[in-house]
């Protein structure tokens, strides 16, 4: 029998769900409605817009005709939901309101930035940075207007990475947190220093401060905090994101003790026959068994996968996440998967830790890069629990930490796996095989 599917969001995982859907079952009506004009987006390519390294129209994977023409999905954009009810939604659309029924929902409406209640940001000059709008918004203003002095506010990944996007280009930057660390909540203080190194080689860096507003004349001109007031000429607003749970919860769907719309391992909500996927939809933690939200575009992806899937009647389920991520401030790569220690503490683990610095290659072959990793140990089992990187040439370590942790490796299976040897690729004792040595078994 005919069904008709109604995805909410045209991302990575509404997409991922759109098509899998449309491959398993061509005959059924799949729905598309997306608030912006970009589909299959990437998020993640928003500060390398923003530097000008890569053209906007490349943050889309595919232009939408591939998703219309040749899959047959039904895509509205420039379509907002605006109401959700049982077997219907109700949809804003540039020729008026429309209401659509479905047999399944799939909420992949993704997150929001959360802006803290800062005066002054109604001022031309900023922005956030979470979506492909805010990447043509930011480039068009650096074009239009003269931007010398740069403020970016917030102290994780997105901070990080719009502070890079500026400097390359030769602003003065200033990166404001009020925390006492960057980072602080993705990685233990051996990793953050060497961050916090770097960037205050190529920036003001202000922690432990407060942001209490900003002010201009129409435009910003200045961000004053509780300990000083900086020169602005542009602010970005980079202080975290929330699942925008809103229209799941017009239906009744659950949220789970993170925010984010509970799901089970099929993807399906509290309500029958209604899904999420994406940064919308919260998991567990494979080494803990938590639940947790971790907004990362693989999971949402494979989430996507998986909801169209069990939908189509193909049953499979999303195992978890383990958090693995990678950023980069200029020639510094930042790296994790799995645990911190301050997190397995936290999660009542007793563990051991090694902090190692090696090289990437060998002494005697040019190009070695420096690369510094953390180790996390379970004195119970032995089992690795999480590996933190940074320096150069780290996704390698990250990777294969990761799918070691993912089986379940101790150190001694890390220690005796058997990694790849060449001297223009890596040393013979491998970093992440020295990390293992270290950790003992």
């Amino acid at each position: 029998m005919k069904k008709t599917v109604v995805i909410i969001g045209g991302g990575a995982a509404g997409m991922s769900a759109a098509s899998r859907i449309k491959r398993l079952k061509p005959e059924w009506d799949v729905k598309v409605f997306e608030a912006t004009e970009w589909v299959s987006h990437a998020p993640c390519g928003v500060p390398y817009v923003v530097e000008g390294i890569s053209p906007k129209e490349k943050l889309m994977h595919y232009p939408p005709e591939v998703f219309i023409k040749k899959r047959g999905i039904d895509l509205h954009m420039k379509a907002e939901v605006i109401e959700v009810e049982e077997g219907s939604v109700r949809v804003r659309e540039e020729d008026g309101e429309h209401t659509y029924e479905w047999d399944y929902l799939v909420f992949a409406n993704g997150a929001s930035p959360h802006v803290p209640p800062i005066e002054g940001l109604e001022l031309e000059g900023v922005f956030t940075a979470d979506l492909p709008p805010d990447a043509v918004a930011i480039r068009d203003y650096i074009e239009k207007n003269k931007v010398e002095n740069v403020v970016i506010i917030g102290t994780g990944y997105i901070a990080i990475e719009m502070a890079e996007a500026f400097v390359a280009q030769g602003k003065n930057v200033t990166l404001i947190g009020r925390s006492e660390r960057v980072l602080r909540k993705t990685f233990d203080k051996e990793i953050t220093d060497i961050v916090e190194e770097k960037l205050k080689a190529h920036l003001n860096l202000r922690l432990q401060e407060l942001t209490m507003r900003i002010e201009g004349d129409g435009r910003v001109e200045k961000v004053v905090t509780d300990a000083s007031e900086y020169p602005a000429d542009l602010v970005i607003i980079a202080t975290g994101i929330k699942p925008n749970t809103e229209l799941a919860k017009q239906l009744g769907v659950r949220t789970g003790e993170t925010g984010a719309i509970w799901t089970n391992e099929k993807m399906q909500t509290s309500v029958e026959n209604v899904y999420a996927a994406g940064d919308v939809a919260e998991t567990r933690h494979i080494i803990t068994g938590r639940r947790v939200w971790i907004p990362l575009a693989p999971s949402g992806n494979k989430m996507g996968y998986v909801a169209g899937s069990n939908i189509a009647g193909k049953e499979i389920t999303f195992p978890g996440v383990l958090g693995t991520s990678i950023t980069k401030f200029l020639d510094l790569e930042i790296g994790k998967t799995g645990l911190t220690e301050a997190e397995a503490i936290k999660e009542g683990y007793d563990v051991r830790t090694a902090f190692i610095k090696a090289k990437t290659r060998p002494h005697y072959y040019p190009g070695a890069k420096e690369i510094h990793l953390k180790g996390v140990v379970d004195n119970e089992t032995n089992r690795l629990l999480g590996v933190q990187a940074v320096g150069g040439e780290i996704l390698p370590r990250i990777d294969a930490a990761a799918a070691m942790i993912q089986a379940g490796f101790t150190t001694k299976d890390v220690f005796f796996t058997d990694l790849a040897y060449a001297p223009p690729f890596a040393p013979v004792w491998d970093p992440l095989i020295v990390l293992a040595r270290v950790l003992k078994f």
